[in-house]
């Protein structure tokens, strides 16, 4: 009677356990990336009465079992659901990510490196991608041969919104080509003015720039034209070329001479003489523009016999933030068109719009892809990759130990972390952007565990009643 009201305790104590860990599943049912667990038991220790015998054929006897009691029941394990996926729950924040795969998140909490499912992330005052508990999330870090691609190596902080990251850099501008029409029966074109078309390009520090160009009818042929640069203006509508100056006693306004005074156009130059009065006087070499009289067609720019489709125009400064710029005439004709000339620039190459420069960015927004490649766009049109989201495999996930806050550590029998992680498509996984991972546990599972739970406890609490009762038929034999 002892035995079984210690085997009773045991089983109070084992199924005790149980409902711990029911409890726990429970109070996470709506934990993001919570992996639930659950208990087994075991049989503990026999005590043997009597042991096996064999059959013995000299007497002939049979052989007998052995006769044992138990001893109670013992906790076996708690094991995690690890490789059950929960549910999605779509949130629409582009820094919260789901796991489609087998891999975790690679997280550090200044002490190692930790593992989750729990992709619930945001940035915090350094621009670091990190976990609502603190831990920074870690990846690759951009080439810085390839801007384009990530290296895999250690893995490291992601600090996509570090202060190098929160702008585009500048570039010049190197290519142009004009396009439209021009109509030799448009009279501004053999006019003193002539036809001006506004050329816009940057510079190495993303300043903008406009350049008139103004195209005029040929004396001689009204199939051929000169070109030349009249004016180059900032974004204020200034001229480059001059530069105000206030008298501190009188205030009297005067103009002289910028740190620009010339500028190279095709074969020719530029000169620029500034007047006190601010008006700019420009001596430019002029280009012939040359199209064919029969079909309106295009056919060559410049002094070149090769009949060449473009010119270079070059700004010249000291310090110089000017590139050579490649001006394209060949996507230009020359049509009738009611006395209309439609011609306009854009910046970049005729082909592929390279070359077109752009002025410095602000960061206007993140996104992650599939493959967990983080990108930031610029103001400016610029997209730029900040770095790549890694995962974390292990050859025994359940063999991983949980220690709160949503995070793992990696065990002997989970398998080591090779501190570089790897990318999650080359295992056929992908990242859900916007979404997070729910819980996966199993409520109707778990309040049938805790039925059974509760049954068992209150069967083993009977032992205990039951061996007390007959305990007390025992005293009493005496009265």
């Amino acid at each position: 009677m002892m035995r079984s009201l210690y085997s009773g305790v045991s089983g109070l104590r084992v199924h005790q356990t149980k409902m711990d860990v029911i409890g726990n599943n429970i109070s996470n049912v709506n934990t993001v990336g919570f992996k639930a667990s659950s208990a087994t038991f075991s049989d503990i220790l026999y005590q043997t009465t009597k042991s096996a015998s064999g059959p013995n054929p000299n007497t002939g006897t049979a052989g007998t079992n052995a006769m044992q009691i138990g001893l109670g029941a013992n906790l076996a394990s708690i094991t995690a659901s690890i490789t059950k996926t929960g549910g999605s729950q779509r949130t629409d924040n582009p820094f919260d990510l789901m796991i489609e795969g087998d891999g975790f998140f690679v997280v550090n909490n200044g002490v190692g490196n930790f593992f989750t499912k729990a992709g619930s992330f945001n940035v915090d005052a350094a621009g670091t991608l990190c976990t609502p508990t603190g831990a920074t999330v870690m990846g690759w870090q951009p080439s810085r041969e390839d801007p384009r691609k990530t290296v895999p190596g250690s893995v490291s902080p992601l600090r996509i919104m570090s202060p190098e990251n929160l702008y585009s850099a500048p570039e010049a501008t190197t290519d142009i080509y004009l396009h439209g029409n021009i109509d030799s029966m448009d009279t501004n074109l053999t006019s003193s003015t002539g036809r001006i078309v506004n050329m816009s390009f940057f510079d190495n520090l993303g300043n903008s720039y406009t350049a008139e160009v103004k195209i005029k009818q040929s004396e001689d042929s009204k199939s051929d034209y000169k070109v030349t640069i009249q004016n180059i203006y900032d974004k204020k509508g200034d001229s480059i070329f001059a530069k105000k100056v206030v008298d501190p006693d009188t205030g009297d306004i005067t103009y002289e001479a910028s740190n620009i005074t010339d500028f190279n156009f095709g074969n020719g130059t530029g000169s620029v003489t500034v007047n006190d009065d601010g008006t700019i006087e420009v001596d430019c070499d002029e280009i012939d523009l040359k199209f064919n009289g029969a079909n309106g067609n295009f056919v060559s720019v410049g002094d070149d016999a090769d009949n060449a489709t473009s010119i270079k125009f070059k700004v010249n400064a000291d310090p110089d933030p000017f590139k050579d710029v490649n001006i394209d005439f060949s996507s230009i004709t020359m049509y009738n068109n009611s006395g209309t000339t439609t011609v306009e620039s854009t910046k970049g190459a005729k082909a592929d719009g390279t070359g077109a420069g752009k002025a410095a960015g602000n960061m206007s927004g993140i996104s992650i892809d599939q493959q967990g490649m983080i990108f930031g766009t610029y103001d400016n049109g610029d997209r730029k990759l900040l770095g790549q989201v890694v995962v974390a495999t292990f050859s025994n996930p359940a063999g991983l130990e949980a220690i709160g806050n949503n995070m793992f550590s990696a065990t002997p029998n989970s398998g080591e972390f090779n501190g570089v992680g790897e990318d999650i498509t080359s295992s056929g996984g992908k990242f859900i952007t916007g979404v997070l991972e729910m819980s996966n546990v199993d409520l109707s599972q778990q309040f049938t565990e805790m039925i059974t739970t509760q049954r068992g406890f209150q069967a083993n609490s009977r032992i205990i009643t039951t061996s007390d009762t007959l305990l007390e038929e025992l005293i009493n034999l005496k009265r």
